[in-house]
């Protein structure tokens, strides 16, 4: 995909394009974006923010799921648990 095709679907997904959204959140996901997933979570897609919790606990981002977590994701706090309670019996 270009940067002009990146570019339009941005500015429809930002004028309330659903499918565009949805193009965006696979297209990040694809790419391990998660500065991307994070605007579309950030702009109220679930889809991205699922998609943002499944990169983060895959990476063992627990700043990122830290931040999820407080702001209300109940999947974040769930994987956060697992990842810290995985390190506390490893050590």
């Amino acid at each position: 995909m270009s940067d002009h095709d990146l570019a339009d679907l941005r500015t429809r997904a930002a004028n309330g394009d659903r499918d565009a959204v949805d193009q965006l959140v696979e297209l990040a996901g694809e790419r391990g974006d998660m500065d991307e997933l994070r605007r579309l979570a950030d702009s109220g897609s679930t889809d991205a923010a699922d998609q943002l919790v499944e990169l983060a606990g895959e990476r063992g981002d627990i700043g990122e799921l830290r931040r999820l977590a407080a702001g209300g994701n109940r999947d974040a706090a769930d994987v956060l648990a697992e990842l810290t309670e995985t390190d506390d019996e490893s050590e």
